[in-house]
Parts: C-alpha cells; structure tokens; sequence
C-alpha cells in the first residue's frame, strides 16, 4: 500500500476568493473516489504547536499503480491547482506502508 502525505502552507497574502479557492480544492480532493483508493483524510492544522503547516491531506492508495492513475488524473489536478495556487510551500511524499 502506498500513502501519500501533501503538507500546505498558505499564503499570507490569500483573500477571500483564494480561502474560498482552496477549500473547495480540498473539498474536491477529500470528495474523489477512483479505483485503488482506500482511505483519504485532511484537514487545517488546529495550530497546537508552533511552526506546523496550514493543512495536510493524506491518502492511501493499493499500490503504485493507483497513485499515479491519482496522481494524473484530470479532476485531481484541477483541484490540485487551486490548493497549489493558495500556498507559498507544499512538501509531498509517497512511502509504502
């Protein structure tokens, strides 16, 4: 199984219109049901220590194979830009698990 990790951190420039942007990116992401998929999970960091990101998103995906078809997607990436687009820094790993 493969999971991927993608932590954000949001511009502090972002408007209203890119807050508004980026959630409906995540929502979009948290909302998508493609072959391989087992479990997705994110969320806006509760800031309960300092120095985190603004959001994470984790997903877990049958093998390698599934990610990519994930990672190529055309949905996908339209939601993906949007989150990109909110962000000064994204960091992302894919390990196996």
């Amino acid at each position: 199984m493969i999971r991927n990790v993608v932590l954000g951190r949001v511009r502090d420039d972002l408007d209203d219109a890119g807050r508004q942007a980026l959630d409906e990116g995540l929502a979009g992401i948290g909302g998508l049901v493609l072959p391989g998929l087992i479990a997705t999970r994110l969320g806006y960091d509760l800031a309960l220590r300092e120095g985190g990101w603004s959001f994470a998103i984790t997903n877990d995906w049958a093998d390698a194979e599934a990610y990519r078809a994930y990672d190529a997607d055309a949905e996908h990436n339209r939601y993906r830009a949007a989150v990109v687009a909110a962000c000064e820094q994204v960091a992302r790993v894919q390990f196996e698990i």
